[in-house]
C-alpha cells in the first residue's frame, strides 16, 4: 500500500506564500508523475501543475507565474510554493502520484485546505 500525506496548508492573506509538501510512503520503486489539483467549494477538482518524471511541466493558466511545483525524488515528495496568493485560490489542494511499486498505479493525499483572505 502507498500513502500520501500533504502538510502546509492553511490561512493566509493575499499577497503571501504557501509551500505545500507531499510525501508518498510504501514499497516504492519509482513515481513517475506527480501533481497538485484543487477543489473549491461548488466546483470540480481541477490540475493546478503537474510534473513528470523527464521535468516536464504543465500548470493551470491562472497560476502560471504564481506557482511552482518541484520534486525531490529521493524524499519521495512534491511541493506547490505558492506566491502572490489570491483569494480565488481558496480551496482543498490534493496531491497525486503515479507509483510503480508492490502496488502499482495512481494515489491521492487527503487534501489540505488553503484559505486566502482578502
Amino acid at each position: 500500500q502507498v500513502h500520501l500525506v500533504e502538510s502546509g496548508g492553511g490561512l493566509v492573506q493575499a499577497g503571501g506564500s504557501l509551500r505545500l509538501s507531499c510525501e508518498a510512503s510504501g514499497f516504492i520503486f519509482r513515481i513517475n508523475a506527480m501533481g497538485w489539483y484543487r477543489q473549491a467549494p461548488g466546483k470540480q477538482r481541477e490540475l493546478v501543475a503537474a510534473l513528470t518524471s523527464g521535468e516536464s511541466t504543465n500548470y493551470a493558466d491562472s497560476v502560471k507565474g504564481r506557482f511552482t511545483i518541484s520534486r525531490d525524488n529521493a524524499k519521495n515528495t512534491v511541493y506547490l510554493q505558492m506566491n502572490s496568493l489570491k483569494p480565488e485560490d481558496t480551496a482543498v489542494y490534493y496531491c497525486t502520484m503515479e507509483v510503480v511499486g508492490g502496488i502499482s498505479g495512481n494515489f491521492w493525499g487527503q487534501g489540505t485546505q488553503v484559505t486566502v483572505s482578502s
